[in-house]
């Protein structure tokens, strides 16, 4: 487990559990994506900027990424993927932006307050399950051997996993759900 990535939806508590393992971990290097995607004032970085970032990412020896990307996925050694309702994303948004209504949060550029992407918010968490989730689906399934595989749908599948991870940070571990043939 020294190159961990965290993804999915908006909302889905990406962040929160980059550092919660950083913690369990003793781990100093949370990478979040949105530092590499936006740049101040909520202005998107150029592919070719944000390529060369991700390609700096994947070459260092250990990592905690959190975000949808699909170069850290292929480099990733560990991906935890946080499939939750869209209830539970909205509703977790919702809190997040009403914290960080007027200001940035800490995992992204300055000027970058909640208030001015409220509205993409609510398309991106809406379409995520059409969009992103088949394509990050398709990628855990072809890579169920070579990689340690977390597909968490619920806060006990989350409890579980973060207990695996506390007593064994070498395993390969799959989800109820997934070992069930629910993922792909």
């Amino acid at each position: 487990m020294h190159k961990i990535m965290i993804t999915g939806n908006a909302g889905s508590g990406k962040t929160t559990l980059s550092y919660q393992l950083a913690k369990i971990l003793n781990r100093q290097d949370i990478i979040s994506l949105d530092k590499i995607v936006w740049k101040p004032g909520w202005k998107l970085v150029d592919k070719k900027e944000k390529e060369l970032e991700l390609a700096k990412v994947t070459k260092m020896q250990t990592w905690i990424v959190d975000g949808v990307s699909k170069t850290i996925l292929e480099a990733a050694d560990t991906i935890i993927f946080l499939d939750y309702p869209r209830h539970v994303c909205y509703w977790r948004a919702f809190k997040r932006n009403y914290k960080y209504i007027f200001k940035s949060r800490p995992e992204l550029p300055e000027r970058c307050p909640e208030i001015l992407v409220i509205g993409k918010l609510i398309k991106i968490i809406w379409n995520f399950p059409k969009i992103a989730k088949p394509i990050i689906l398709k990628h855990l399934k072809e890579n169920s051997q070579k990689k340690n595989i977390f597909y968490i749908t619920n806060d006990r599948e989350l409890e579980a996993a973060i207990d695996k991870i506390k007593h064994n940070q070498n395993f390969a571990y799959q989800s109820a759900a997934h070992a069930h043939g629910t993922v792909g």
